[in-house]
């Protein structure tokens, strides 16, 4: 089972908020909760996620600060990687071509030489 699928509905919405404020403390994550149990309950899933290896903490002065462990870049890969093996097979190109059909999804040469240079850097990191 993937990381991901460990976590309950809740426990996703504070790593989320961790990822984007880049770490918070308990009331800071409250703060931005929709619909926030109680400020213990927050407290206890920040600890049940750092019993599980997804965020870490940090003393800043009298608080302590929650962070995610992965970059959000390496969380992003790996949540990438799920959509795509749940609903495309694991097929990039298929996961691609339903996005590109929407009509919104005008690319510009621009973003399309962008992407080949992202390809091209990923083929080179992978050697």
């Amino acid at each position: 089972m993937t990381e991901e699928l460990q976590l309950s509905r809740r426990e996703r919405e504070i790593l989320n908020i961790l990822y984007a404020r880049g770490g918070g403390t308990t009331m800071e994550v409250v703060g931005e909760m929709a619909d926030p149990p109680t400020d213990k309950a927050v407290r206890r899933l920040l600890h049940i996620l750092e019993e599980k290896g997804h965020v870490r903490r940090k003393e800043r002065g009298r608080e302590v600060v929650y962070v995610p462990k992965r970059s959000k870049k390496a969380a992003g890969t790996s949540a990438f990687q799920h959509v795509i093996d749940t609903f495309f097979g694991g097929a990039l190109d298929d996961a691609l071509a339903a996005h590109f059909a929407k009509k919104e999804a005008d690319v510009s040469p621009e973003e399309l030489g962008r992407i080949k240079r992202l390809i091209d850097e990923a083929r080179e990191e992978g050697r």
